[in-house]
C-alpha cells in the first residue's frame, strides 16, 4: 500500500496532474480560461528550455566523475531502475531501458575500487510471478563481462530507494564505506538514505540529463521527452521533500 501511495499521491503536484485537473474544471464549469491554462502549462513543461532548467537544479552538484579519481570502498552499490519487462515468444525478459548505472558499476569494479559489487533486487508487486528481479538479470550480464560470481551480491526484494538502503544494510552490516551508483538527479536523495543507515557514501553519479550547448529555437519547441524529463525532475524534488519532512 505504501508503494501505491508513493506513486499516486505526487500526481496532483505534477504537470500531468495539474493539466488534467484544469481541463476537468474547465469542462465542468464551462470556462475556457482553465482550458487555456492547461494548454499553457502543457507547452511550458514540454519545452527543452524549461526541462533543462528543472534538471540543472535537480542535478546541481552531481558532476560526472572519472573512475580513476574515485576512492576505494568496501563495496560498490548499484541501484535499480534500468529495465522494462517485455513479452517474448518464450515468456518474457528484462529489457534495457537505460544501462548507465550498470556500466558505471562495472567500470568501478574493473578499476579495483571495491571487491564486492551489489545489485538490488528491484521488482514491483504487480510484476509477473516468474519475472527476474533486476539484480538477477544484472548479475548475469556482469558475469558475462568478466566479473566473478563470488564478487556479486543481490539484495532482497525492493520497490523503493528506501527499501534498497535497508536491504543493502542487511547485506553489508559491517561495511563502513560504499560507492553508490545511481542517476545524477537521484543521487542526493539516495546518498542521504544510505548515510542514514550509517554508511560513508562515495557518490558516483551517472546518466546526467543536462546537455551542454547553445540555446536554439528548438529549445522552445515542445516535445514528449522534455515533458517526461520535467515530470521526472519535479517528482524527484517531491520525493526529497517527503523524506526531509518524514
Amino acid at each position: 500500500m505504501n508503494l501505491y501511495l508513493h506513486k499516486i499521491l505526487p500526481i496532483i503536484f505534477l504537470p500531468s496532474g495539474m493539466i488534467i485537473l484544469l481541463l476537468l474544471i474547465g469542462l465542468i464549469k464551462r470556462k475556457s480560461i482553465f482550458i487555456w491554462l492547461a494548454l499553457i502549462l502543457f507547452y511550458i513543461f514540454s519545452t527543452p528550455i524549461v526541462s533543462g532548467i528543472i534538471f540543472r537544479y535537480v542535478e546541481k552538484g552531481q558532476e560526472i566523475k572519472d573512475v580513476k579519481i574515485v576512492s576505494n570502498a568496501d563495496a560498490i552499490v548499484v541501484l535499480g531502475g534500468m529495465f522494462n519487462y517485455v513479452k517474448t515468444e518464450t515468456g518474457g525478459k528484462n529489457e534495457w531501458s537505460d544501462p548507465d548505472r550498470f556500466y558505471g558499476g562495472i567500470a568501478l569494479y574493473k578499476a579495483g575500487k571495491a571487491k564486492q559489487l551489489i545489485f538490488t533486487g528491484a521488482k514491483m508487486p504487480w510484476a509477473e510471478k516468474d519475472q527476474e528481479t533486476e539484480g538477477e538479470s544484472l548479475k548475469k550480464y556482469a558475469i558475462e563481462m568478466g566479473v566473478p560470481d563470488s564478487a556479486i551480491k543481490i539484495s532482497g526484494l525492493v520497490t523503493t530507494t528506501e527499501d534498497e538502503s535497508n536491504e543493502v544494510k542487511k547485506l553489508l552490516p559491517n561495511a563502513n564505506s560504499i560507492i553508490l551508483v545511481t542517476s545524477a538527479y537521484h543521487m542526493p536523495r539516495s546518498k542521504n538514505m544510505f548515510e542514514r543507515k550509517g554508511f560513508n557514501v562515495i557518490a558516483f553519479p551517472v546518466d546526467s540529463k543536462v546537455g551542454v550547448g547553445q540555446t536554439t529555437l528548438l529549445d522552445y519547441l515542445p516535445n514528449a521527452d522534455s515533458f517526461r524529463n520535467s515530470e521526472t525532475g519535479i517528482r524527484e524534488l517531491l520525493g526529497r521533500l517527503f523524506y526531509f519532512v518524514f
